[in-house]
């Protein structure tokens, strides 16, 4: 008989059209979709005021690395305080149980995961939407030049061919030859030295310039070409780490707060929502 009673004094509260079972889905969408659109508008407005990495060139020759940390360390805080408010708000508007405190906050906690994991999932979904419809209305941008050499060394060759004397248009054949020999140099060995030789002896034909001036030169567009390289790493590392670093923070906010929110709704605590002039709150 006591075991009768200890089972009725468990389980879900009844809640005028609240749902009986352990996942209330309503609370975890709503709050995945609130953690979504302030993310959205966070990162809109890092966008407005160039805090997002953003460089036409495409080797980023022009982006900061302390403005690539600063974007890093924005992304974690958009990432934790948007599915802390998504949190907060699935475990504060989902129904209460009775239950031990540490089954309550477990299951609140759950619930802000749940909105982490549908947040996460939303946010992949529009961003493949996004670049799809934006991949269907631009007109097509093939990753290589005109002459075929990839669009991250057509400056590079641009200044390894470039001459004083009269310009003449230079071959697609030598500028995908030297595209190719190029991208062997930018790798973690050397460039052989029968290809820097070929190179500066395709510099030297093309541009009118003397062997050792060719050499220099090559040497030259070389170093920059692994500097802007280098560069691109080291970017898509950190944004790459800062990415999955938020993701973690903002699981861990999203389990917390959804926590913070349930201890809230079980004691009835409610913030005010609007502003109140000292008159209105007057006695009569």
């Amino acid at each position: 008989m006591a075991d009768i009673q200890n089972r009725e004094a468990t389980g879900p509260i009844p809640t005028p059209g609240g749902p009986l079972s352990y996942i209330h889905w309503g609370p975890c969408i709503a709050g995945a979709v609130i953690a979504a659109a302030m993310s959205f508008v966070l990162m809109s407005f890092a966008s407005a005021i160039g805090l997002m990495v953003a460089s036409p060139s495409p080797t980023w020759r022009d982006t900061s690395l302390w403005l690539v940390i600063l974007s890093g360390f924005w992304i974690i805080v958009v990432a934790a305080c948007s599915f802390a408010a998504g949190g907060y708000f699935a475990g504060r508007v989902r129904s209460t149980w009775r239950a031990t405190p540490d089954e309550v906050e477990f299951r609140d906690g759950t619930h802000g995961l749940i909105a982490w994991g549908i947040g996460v999932m939303l946010g992949a979904i529009l961003l493949a939407i996004a670049a799809t419809t934006f991949a269907a209305v631009s007109p097509p941008s093939p990753p290589r030049d005109t002459a075929g050499a990839p669009v991250s060394l057509s400056y590079d060759i641009d200044r390894l061919f470039r001459s004083d004397r009269r310009p003449e248009a230079v071959t697609a054949e030598a500028r995908a030859e030297a595209a190719r020999i190029l991208m062997k140099g930018l790798g973690r060995q050397d460039m052989p030295a029968d290809d820097r030789t070929h190179l500066a002896r395709l510099t030297a034909s093309v541009s009118g310039l003397s062997g050792g001036d060719a050499d220099q030169r090559v040497t030259q567009v070389l170093s920059q070409a692994r500097s802007s390289a280098s560069q691109a790493r080291r970017t898509a590392l950190i944004l790459g780490f800062s990415l999955a670093a938020g993701l973690a923070a903002a699981a861990a906010a999203a389990w917390a707060a959804a926590g913070v929110g349930g201890r809230h709704r079980d004691s009835e605590f409610a913030p005010p929502l609007r502003w109140r002039t000292s008159a209105a709150t007057r006695p009569i």
